[in-house]
């Protein structure tokens, strides 16, 4: 289901560099004739104006369902990736508010697309444009040597944090707080060359993220050439969390776990 998943983004993204602009081709082949309404106050998207570092260029989003719904799902595009659907993000249990973030390699100056899916299959779709320093990000040499990354490929790291203020209310009631991950992968976006032998090093990113709490399933998020090496993810979880239990599969097939038990207060 992965590989079909990851053959799809690519399908994708060969559709949306077959005429200027790709959003027109993303969205039909991602919603068909489905409505996208306007963000409106559903989605604040948070994304620099133009990137510090191309590379590794942190994208959140800040989501607030309509009254008397809940979302389940949040999509992060980047027209003019190689790979536009950078992120996926979904909810075991759909929720009225959350937020997410995460570090994203943007190859050039291109638009970006949130697209939020309520519980009930409805779209709101949010938009902005990123500026960068023309490094071709996804296809600049990797910053690790590429042997010595993978002897800590897999390996993560789990923080815990008050909710910010992108969440006001979610904060000042004590619902939720943030987790981050810190995933250590070298994210070969297969566009890469080793410096050494100057052959391509083989597509290799973080394809899935499964994040379980207290025991029960809570959020996935899929993965794609579009996240940075080493990527962090940061995301809204429930404050009376106690355990957290989370699972890396990469394109390879690698599976790392990591655990965290939090102190009662």
């Amino acid at each position: 289901m992965r590989h079909l998943l990851t053959a799809t983004l690519l399908a994708i993204a060969t559709a949306a560099g077959a005429e200027e602009g790709g959003w027109p081709d993303i969205r039909a082949q991602l919603y068909g004739v489905r409505a996208l309404d306007p963000a409106g106050g559903v989605i604040a998207l948070d994304a620099p104006y133009r990137t510090a570092d191309d590379a590794r260029t942190v994208v959140g989003v800040a989501l607030v369902a309509p009254p008397g719904l809940r979302i389940g799902a949040v999509t992060l595009v980047l027209d003019e990736n190689p790979m536009p659907v950078s992120a996926i993000l979904r909810l075991v249990e759909p929720l009225p508010r959350f937020r997410f973030e995460t570090t994203l390699r943007i190859n050039g100056p291109t638009p970006v697309h949130v697209i939020a899916e309520t519980a009930d299959g409805q779209l709101f779709m949010a938009e902005g444009f990123v500026k960068t320093s023309g490094q071709g990000a996804c296809a600049a040499p990797p910053g690790t040597d590429p042997e010595a990354a993978l002897a800590t490929l897999g390996e993560m790291t789990i923080g815990i944090g008050a909710a910010t203020a992108a969440d006001p209310l979610g904060a000042l009631s004590g619902a939720q707080m943030d987790l981050t991950l810190g995933l250590s992968h070298p994210s070969h976006s297969g566009m890469q060359m080793d410096q050494i032998t100057l052959l391509f090093i083989p597509m290799r990113h973080v394809e899935d993220v499964r994040i379980d709490l207290d025991g029960k399933p809570y959020a996935e998020i899929t993965g794609s050439i579009s996240l940075s090496e080493n990527p962090e993810m940061t995301l809204s979880i429930p404050a009376d969390t106690r355990g957290i239990d989370v699972t890396m599969t990469d394109t390879d097939g690698t599976v790392a776990h990591a655990s965290k038990r939090l102190a009662d207060y």
